[in-house]
């Protein structure tokens, strides 16, 4: 394990470059493709571009407010001493490993992460499970550090607290140094964006990346099989888009005026709801000059498929 750099009064955005620098733990679950929250295209995006804004939500805020707390709570539960490591780290022989922990355990070649959940994502957390995505992250800091076994402690909001020790697993290690060497050597290094996953995040960063358009027509090749599977999924899909509106239609039959209906398995509800929406055909003929003003103009690429 060699020091990158000290993070010790870094600023962010400072921080946020030097994590550019090769992959960090929290990137590997997305890498692996089993980050739910997060695909390897944004990863991709994230370390190929010079943009340095950080995404950010309530949730995440409210992580890294917590993360004191949490390890405060790890330390009175298993009566071990925590200290921050203050760094980015690299591993010298897979130095597109990065590792930014949040705990080094005292007197132990380990490590903490410390995570929270909100009550809704407990059953991830049940009976000694951990969600893979961050099982991942915590081998990622032991191929980093060389630890011999990492922590990971979680508070589920208002719920409990709870912290299990992972052990290192070497096949795991091997398989996830050969998944980030080839994304960072095959992907990042060359400039080739990564298959997409077929996930609303993937879409997003395909936009992102071709965001204008040129009037040029290339030849298509090499995609017919899968534009007639498309078909085919479109098909499917649409019976069963209809057997499942008509099953909504069956159920609103019989509520009838009632709001709920429910037994042991299920709660269906159907209830009035008010909605106020701006009548934009209204303001532009009687109000164009306001419309005008307020009007805000965006570019997108619209996708279409017809069939010669």
């Amino acid at each position: 394990m060699k020091k990158l750099v000290s993070t010790a009064g870094m600023d962010e955005k400072i921080w946020l470059a030097y994590r550019k620098k090769g992959i960090g733990g929290s990137d590997a679950g997305a890498v692996c493709g089993l980050n739910p929250y997060r695909s390897a295209m944004a990863v991709y995006l994230d370390k190929t571009t010079e943009e340095t804004e950080q995404i950010d939500n309530e949730a995440m805020r409210q992580g890294r407010a917590f993360e004191d707390y949490v390890a405060r709570r790890f330390m009175e539960a298993s009566g071990k001493k925590v200290r921050r490591a203050n760094a980015i780290f690299y591993n010298e022989q897979y130095p597109f490993m990065l590792a930014d922990v949040d705990r080094m355990v005292v007197g132990e070649n380990a490590g903490l992460e410390c995570k929270t959940a909100s009550p809704y994502m407990a059953d991830y957390w049940k009976n000694g499970r951990i969600p893979i995505h961050y099982e991942l992250q915590c081998h990622h800091y032991m191929v980093v550090t060389g630890a011999d076994c990492w922590y990971i402690a979680v508070l589920i909001y208002g719920r409990e607290f709870k912290w299990y020790r992972i052990e290192r697993d070497e096949e795991l290690i091997n398989y996830l140094i050969e998944v980030e060497r080839d994304f960072w050597e095959n992907h990042v290094q060359k400039k080739v964006l990564p298959n997409p996953d077929g996930s609303k995040i993937a879409g997003s960063v395909i936009a992102q990346y071709y965001r204008q358009s040129v009037l040029e027509s290339i030849p298509l090749i090499g995609f017919d099989e899968k534009l007639q599977r498309r078909q085919e999924l479109l098909g499917i899909i649409e019976r069963m888009d209809t057997e499942k509106k008509q099953i909504e239609q069956e159920l609103k039959l019989y509520l009838g005026e009632a709001e709920f209906a429910e037994n042991e398995h299920y709660r269906v509800s159907w209830k009035s709801v008010c909605s106020n929406r701006l009548d934009e055909k209204r303001l532009k003929e009687e109000l164009p000059d306001i419309y005008d003003k307020y009007r805000k103009e965006t570019v997108s690429r619209r996708f279409m498929i017809k069939v010669a």
